[in-house]
């Protein structure tokens, strides 16, 4: 049975490799030769198909069937052994001339609503091929030369259907070849493994049989016999193995249990070991964890103090002093704010280490919150006279969740270091979006890239990055300052955000550093406040020497698409002035020599009426010695997109300067139903007070979701929506009103406040049907009722309102201005007393969310939902000092402060809000 199973076993091995090469052989060469032989037919129609394409231009532009009809029945004759029809279509998938009748010509067309493709398409269905080939127009093919980004016009296609059978004719010949070849090599191979088997099985069987006998410890067992070959140095060697071992057993023997001793002693060392290294690991986490808890317990309880010393610096700032006090106070508070960020440094270094620090995930603007960073570092590269500028490519998203501090934080590190460390040059800012095809669950990647014309990191440098209290070189912390730990904490941060951080860099040839992070994109859109329409249309004329700034510049207004004319040296500039322009840009770097750039202004009055200068400086006086000289507006760089915007669209809308005496106002009161959302109380009451006054009967609603249930309930006649509101916003509850069949006609007016140029379109696009702008004007108010209900009923006769004494300007230091309150309550005395008694309530949340920041028990969001709140309130009750605190922390609060670092203002806003009290008891009286 063991020399059958030998004998089977030497057969089968010699023969399967043969079946296997040489079926593999077979099939790869068979169906190699049947794809050749398809690929050379297809290529060969595809070279029939596109000359007649090219042909065929001008016969179907004229439409001559006849012409067209003798090409392709020429070419389907003399190639009748692979063509089996041509057919033409035109531009509308219509069948325009065909070679010869086809059963299904619906088999040549290419799918109704599918587009004609620009390039040769080659189709398979189950037994047949066609090749569908565009007639391109090429009259115009100068002018597409010059537009490159114009597409060709398509005016047909040519489609060709290719008969296969003699490739596959050829494929079953050589695949009948092929398996004949096989069959010869198999029955070859059988004849050469039986003989072969019957040489080796013999002396094979009688050595294993030896074999089992040494195994079984008969070591004397020898292999008897002469052989040749292979076969003597085989048994020769059986026998040796023999001998030798039955020499070395006993030898082998002794080895193992002097062997086995020496394992116990090493085992016995290591099991010694391994519960001192435990007894160390233990000891070096506890001692890594006391670290960890000591930097944050320190960097806390020095935080404190230092908020208290800046905080207190800062309102000093606001008493009269002398020149030396105020520089003094300066001073100290920049030294406490260095010290402050190390310390932030630190406790965030620690927060990370310990793995503590969470990222939150809240819906931001990702152009804004980049464009606050720039703008909060630009005055240290404005002093430094770098030229910072800004790149954000069209594909970015712009609303996102995510954490925004985190992100500032990263790019304030990155943005902040390449300022420290660029002595003169420029500093760029890009950021693009990564390939969308890599995008997962609405989530998209980004890369920020800084690049600077600075010292530059050697790569023996670069090592010591990214390591914790470490610089590149222990001179810079001297020379430039600093604790190390901003790139590590940048780096983790990252690692945070699912990326990377990379540096390329060189000695005296700058650096750039750049990271990638993962965002989730935000799925409700808030509406874009650019006017994209107004801006479309705008010819504007742009100087900027600075290649960086002009690239920035002109990729925004091409983003815009403006029609751009760039200059960015003088000769051009001037070659330029030769047309009006809606708006013409002027770059400026040199803050110290001012007469070039006032002489273009000068130039440019006479070609725009708008003129807009950016310059690379944060000083007042020198904006203002800009503006005084005739430009319209003066931009700090690097440019704010929203800021450069509305300068573009409001420096060419019509300027009345002409003041007309107020005329009197007529309050028609009408037979109409309105419903008013608002999710502010002031607002909503104001507002209704206004409507009670106009109309028969007024429902309020505090939120999106409320209004569209009452919609559903009832019929109004008129629906006055405000847009950001909680549970749903305005524009989806618009949309969802208009869903629903009882108000789906009803008019509704979007209400908002700082309605810009452009903004309302949008709202009108969204699905609104007008815009009434914050604070609600009772002219606008009574324009919006007439407009919308012409026709209504009247209840009483108009009355006629005497025109209101106009009130003097405001003094922002009043705590409680009741002239102030009474104008913003239209004039009422009831309701204005009212909304400040409902201000007032609200005093209480508001001193313990201030008291609950000022001890560190409240969060960011939480806090600024109750400042907003109350700012909006602060609105409508006369009380602008109180609202200029509550928007001043508000400000802050959305720049990423932390509450307990707002301590001053915080008890400046409580100071006040005890003020208001007691100055608006004598009216509440």
């Amino acid at each position: 049975m063991t020399k059958y199973g030998l004998r089977a076993q030497v057969i089968t091995y010699t023969i399967l490799p043969t079946i296997l090469i040489g079926g593999l052989l077979a099939t790869y060469f068979t169906i190699n030769r049947y794809m050749q032989g398809n690929e050379f037919l297809i290529n060969r129609a595809i070279n029939i198909a596109e000359p007649l394409a090219i042909a065929s231009e001008y016969g179907i532009q004229d439409e001559t069937r006849t012409v067209l009809r003798r090409i392709i029945g020429a070419t389907h004759r003399k190639n009748s052994a692979m063509i089996r029809s041509i057919a033409i279509f035109d531009a509308q998938n219509k069948l325009f001339v065909t070679s010869n009748y086809h059963r299904n010509f619906q088999l040549l067309k290419i799918d109704d609503g599918q587009a004609i493709p620009e390039m040769t398409q080659v189709v398979h269905h189950l037994d047949s091929t066609v090749i569908h080939t565009p007639i391109i127009d090429e009259s115009n093919f100068l002018e597409y030369q010059l537009t490159f980004d114009q597409p060709r016009r398509v005016i047909g296609y040519i489609s060709l259907e290719i008969n296969r059978s003699q490739v596959d004719l050829l494929f079953f010949r050589d695949a009948a070849l092929s398996i004949i070849v096989v069959l010869m090599g198999i029955i070859g191979s059988l004849f050469f493994a039986f003989r072969q088997a019957n040489r080796i099985t013999g002396p094979i069987s009688e050595m294993a049989s030896v074999v089992e006998k040494i195994s079984l410890g008969r070591l004397n067992s020898r292999v008897e016999g002469n052989y040749t070959g292979e076969i003597e140095s085989l048994k020769d060697g059986i026998n040796q193995m023999g001998f030798a071992m039955s020499k070395h057993h006993e030898e082998m023997q002794d080895n193992i249990d002097q062997a086995t001793s020496e394992l116990r002693e090493t085992l016995d060392l290591m099991e010694v070991q391994n519960i001192e290294l435990d007894i160390t690991r233990k000891e070096a986490q506890q001692a890594a964890s006391v670290k960890s808890e000591f930097l944050a317990n320190m960097s806390h309880e020095l935080r404190t103090p230092l908020n208290g010393v800046i905080g207190f610096a800062r309102q000093l700032l606001k008493t009269q002093m002398t020149a030396n006090q105020v520089d003094y106070l300066q001073t100290i508070e920049r030294s406490a704010g260095n010290l402050l960020n190390i310390i932030n440094d630190i406790l965030d270094f620690s927060k990370l280490e310990a793995g503590k620090s969470t990222l939150e995930k809240l819906p931001f603007d990702l152009r804004e919150c980049i464009d606050e960073t720039m703008h909060l570092l630009a005055p240290s590269a404005h002093e430094k006279n770098l030229e910072l500028s800004l790149m954000v490519d069209y594909e970015v998203p712009s609303d996102v969740l995510g954490d925004a501090m985190r992100l500032q934080q990263i790019l304030t590190n990155l943005i902040g270091n390449a300022i420290k460390f660029t002595q003169e040059g420029n500093i760029e800012v890009q950021i693009q979006r990564v390939k969308q095809e890599d995008d997962v669950d609405n989530t998209v990647t980004l890369k920020m890239m800084i690049a600077d014309t600075g010292i530059g990191i050697s790569e023996k440098q670069q090592q010591q990055l990214f390591k914790a209290f470490g610089q590149a070189d222990s001179s810079v912390t001297r020379e430039y300052g600093g604790t190390g730990l901003g790139l590590v904490i940048t780096q983790k941060l990252v690692a945070e955000m699912q990326g990377n951080i990379d540096l390329i860099s060189a000695p005296e040839q700058g650096s750039t550093f750049s990271f990638t992070i993962k965002i989730e994109k935000n799925s409700h859109r808030p509406l874009q406040n650019l006017p994209l329409q107004q801006l479309k249309e705008q010819s504007i004329l742009v100087f900027e020497s600075n290649k960086y700034a002009a690239l920035a510049c002109s990729q925004l207004l091409n983003q815009w698409q403006t029609t751009l004319t760039l200059s960015e040296k003088e000769v051009q500039f001037e070659q330029n002035l030769d047309k009006q322009y809606s708006s013409i840009v002027i770059g400026h770097s040199q803050c110290d020599n001012l007469k070039p750039l006032l002489a273009k202004i000068n130039k440019a009055k006479q070609f725009t009426k708008n003129i807009i200068v950016l310059i690379n400086s944060s000083d007042p006086s020198i904006f203002e010695m800009i503006q005084k000289s005739g430009a319209n507006y003066c931009l700090s760089k690097p440019i704010n997109h929203k800021n450069l915007a509305n300068a573009l669209i409001t420096g060419n809308e019509v300027k009345q300067e002409l003041i007309t005496p107020e005329k009197p106002l007529t309050i028609i009161r009408k037979d109409i139903n309105v419903m008013a959302v608002d999710d502010n109380p002031a607002n909503l009451k104001l507002i209704q007070a206004m409507l009670n006054d106009r109309v028969n009967h007024v429902t309020t609603c505090v939120n999106g979701k409320i209004a569209v249930d009452h919609a559903k309930l009832q019929k109004f006649d008129l629906i006055f929506m405000d847009i950001q509101m909680p549970v749903l916003d305005g524009i989806n509850a618009c949309l969802q009103i208009k869903d629903g069949s009882t108000n789906n006609t009803t008019p509704i007016i979007a209400v908002t406040a700082h309605v810009l140029p452009g903004e309302k379109e949008q709202f009108l696009q969204q699905g609104m049907d007008d815009c009434l702008a914050k604070p609600i004007d009772e002219r606008a108010l009574q324009k919006i009722i007439n407009r919308w209900a012409p026709n209504a009923k009247l209840l009483d006769a108009p009355i006629i309102q005497p025109p209101r004494r106009t009130i003097p300007a405001v003094n922002s230091s009043t705590s409680f201005d009741w002239s102030l309150a009474l104008k913003q309550s239209a004039g009422k005395e009831d309701l204005a007393k009212e909304m400040i008694s409902m201000l007032i309530n609200d005093f209480t949340e508001v001193k313990s969310a201030a008291n609950e920041a000022i001890n560190g028990e409240i969060d960011n969001v939480q806090l600024s939902k109750i400042i907003h709140k109350f700012h909006g309130g602060c609105s409508y009750s006369g009380v602008p000092k109180l609202k200029k605190i509550a928007g001043l922390i508000e400000q802050e609060l959305k720049q990423g402060l932390s509450p307990d670092l707002l301590e001053p203002e915080l008890l400046e806003l409580l100071d006040e809000l005890d003020n208001v009290q007691r100055d608006a008891a004598n009216y509440l009286a």
